[in-house]
């Protein structure tokens, strides 16, 4: 049912912001936020003033959340946007952009990583019973004792 009614809506030629947002996955709000950062072009509006977005537009919107569901930075998907609509592209560039994105996650991941072994070995250390003493606590203590 919500398959059929989602190819419905995307075979319309004319949608409003709702039914383009429903038929890309992107809330309104957010299709307003690619619409002002130039990720989206400026779309035509009805005689009333509502904006009006065609297939290219929700492929576009797609496309934008996908990367997004990636992780990838706006600065990114704004080259990746217009690597894809440019049919003469050189795929290099789009996998550079990628290869570059992964590094920076396995970076990530490393601090990440490190982050929860820090965490744990604090928590093995803490006898989480009723007394005060807690060494998760002193260590926090310490980082921002050094701060100041």
């Amino acid at each position: 049912m919500i398959e059929s009614l989602n190819a419905q809506v995307i075979g319309k030629v004319d949608m409003v912001i709702g039914e383009a947002a429903k038929a890309s996955g992107v809330s309104a709000k957010m299709l307003r936020y690619y619409e002002s950062i130039g990720l989206l072009p400026d779309v035509p509006r009805t005689a009333s003033g509502y904006r009006t977005y065609g297939k290219r537009e929700v492929e576009t919107l797609r496309f934008i959340r996908r990367a997004r569901d990636l992780g990838l930075s706006m600065d990114r998907i704004r080259l990746l946007v217009g690597l894809w609509h440019d049919r003469e592209r050189p795929s290099r560039e789009v996998k550079r952009i990628a290869l570059e994105h992964v590094r920076e996650l396995y970076v990530r991941i490393s601090e990440l990583t490190a982050m929860c072994s820090t965490l744990e070995e604090l928590a093995g250390a803490c006898r989480g019973d009723n007394r005060p003493d807690c060494p998760i606590l002193r260590d926090l203590e310490r980082g921002a004792r050094s701060v100041s």
